[in-house]
């Protein structure tokens, strides 16, 4: 829906910024622009620590001058370095993980711009506003296509438990999420799954790595060079991998029932 609408602007001769709150996500997102626009003579951007000075310097000018007509990024193209020739909409991704100021800046921003904001657990402000009229709220109930409801089994931490969980989805030929939220341990974990599940490939990913890190271990695991991803929480914003079919959260009791409800989004 999001792309229809920023194709539908880019048409009529305006720039769309798309705002996300992760670098992982971003990359996805620009990703399927660049695939779902390729037959189309639409320019895309991109912002965001996984690309260079230079890229960043080059998509920066193209805003300016009108040649870049869509840019994805996280709150860097909030910066007041961005200025962008004719901004027409702006689409926030997972609106409930920007805080205040980045509110603040958006504000600004969408003066004079439309604005379509997409979330799976929308905060209890954006539900006041749409039930006070302020804003309009759409809800889209179809799940998508061969898309089956997630099954959610809750229970105490069990290592033959997590054996027969992972080895079972091996089996069919899908990848497993392992969400282990301490960085400081979180290769060993990793080790420790290797040990559970011998065949399984493990790999691990947090916020702490460096973008290269992050990067290959990341893209990785969507080519399928591994079975299981140990991570932290910042697989929460939807990075879509339709083969990862299981998803193993430790120490659920310590996280939010908003960011469970996206975790489980993610499988």
């Amino acid at each position: 829906m999001a792309i229809r609408a920023a194709f539908k602007a880019i048409m009529d001769g305006k720039q769309v910024a798309f705002l996300v709150p992760t670098t992982i996500l971003a990359q996805q997102h620009y990703e399927t622009l660049r695939e779902r626009f390729q037959d189309y003579p639409i320019s895309i951007g991109l912002m965001s620590r996984f690309r260079t000075k230079k890229q960043q310097t080059e998509t920066i000018k193209g805003l300016k001058a009108g040649t870049v007509d869509i840019v994805v990024g996280t709150h860097r193209i909030l910066s007041k370095d961005i200025v962008y020739r004719d901004l027409g909409l702006l689409i926030i991704d997972e609106e409930q993980r920007f805080g205040v100021t980045h509110k603040e800046k958006i504000k600004r921003l969408k003066t004079n711009v439309d604005v379509l904001t997409l979330t799976a657990t929308p905060i209890p402000r954006t539900l006041h506003m749409s039930m006070l009229g302020v804003r309009d709220l759409s809800v889209i109930e179809t799940p998508p296509e061969n898309r089956f409801p997630i099954q959610t089994y809750v229970m105490e931490y069990n290592g033959s438990l997590v054996t027969e969980a992972i080895e079972r989805e091996l089996a069919r030929g899908g990848q497993v999420y392992f969400l282990y939220n301490r960085v400081e341990d979180i290769a060993r974990k990793a080790e420790e799954i290797s040990m559970l599940v011998p065949d399984a490939r493990v790999t691990f990913a947090h916020g702490q790595m460096t973008e290269q890190e992050l990067e290959a271990v990341m893209f990785g695991f969507l080519e399928g060079e591994y079975d299981v991803l140990v991570s932290t929480t910042i697989i929460e914003t939807g990075v879509d991998i339709p083969n990862v079919n299981t998803l193993i959260v430790n120490e659920a009791d310590r996280m939010g029932l908003s960011q469970l409800y996206q975790l489980r989004g993610r499988v």
